[in-house]
């Protein structure tokens, strides 16, 4: 179900100012309190595979926003492609016994949602001054490229360059875009302009390689402006 993909979340859906959220140490434990009963038996893993772990998932939704349903987006091939989780490693590996695994459930959430707070804090760095969608006025492409390169740069790193990294790549590319006013349309078409072909699994891009997509998505958000 597309309201349980991570891949298509949007800023708007994680972006921290919109969902606030706050998880002490005493919560943390009464919320693995209430995720234990909902996940499945190693047989129904086996059985079920990255479906058993719906009911952990809608719940968490139904609680905190649709952003949660990135709990278990884990490193390389886990439960989803290509995420920056690394407590968590997959269905088939981290259900155990539901006292052990539910706090790493809530672990994994935390995580993803520290991933998601260092995101908008990178965005707000980053974002070029005085920018406005609705404006003509052009900013200095260099903002754009410098910004590019580094948020490519920290998700091949979160993400270890695994198998599937550049699909969060993308997205957060398209993240960053709309932090910055633009609508999603028109950042997925400068994101794919920029990005196209040039990432694949396992491989973590070059320097040439970053280079030649941030000048490419500089470009691109000029000419879209």
């Amino acid at each position: 179900m597309s309201e349980l993909w991570a891949h298509t979340l949007t800023w708007e859906q994680v972006d921290p100012s919109r969902q606030p959220f706050e998880l002490d140490e005493d919560a943390a434990k009464a919320l693995a309190a209430l995720v234990a009963p909902l996940l499945p038996s190693p047989e129904a893993v086996e059985e079920l595979w990255w479906r058993s772990l719906d009911p952990v998932t809608e719940f968490l939704v139904d609680r905190f926003g649709r952003w949660a349903c990135g709990w278990n987006w884990s490193v390389g091939e886990g439960d989803t492609d290509g995420g920056v989780v690394d407590v968590w490693c997959c269905a088939a590996h981290s259900v155990t016994t539901a006292d052990v695994s539910a706090p790493l459930a809530v672990a994994a959430l935390l995580e993803w949602r520290d991933w998601i707070e260092d995101l908008a804090e990178r965005f707000s760095a980053l974002a070029p001054p005085s920018y406005s969608a609705e404006s003509s006025s052009l900013v200095d492409p260099w903002h754009w490229e410098r910004a590019c390169t580094r948020l490519v740069t920290v998700v091949a790193d979160r993400t270890r360059a695994e198998s599937g990294w550049y699909g969060h790549c993308k997205q957060v590319l398209g993240w960053f875009l709309a932090y910055n006013g633009i609508d999603e349309e028109r950042a997925r078409r400068i994101v794919e302009s920029a990005v196209g072909g040039r990432f694949g699994s396992w491989v973590a891009p070059d320097v040439v390689v970053v280079d030649a997509v941030s000048s490419r998505f500089a470009r691109t958000v000029d000419e879209n402006q």
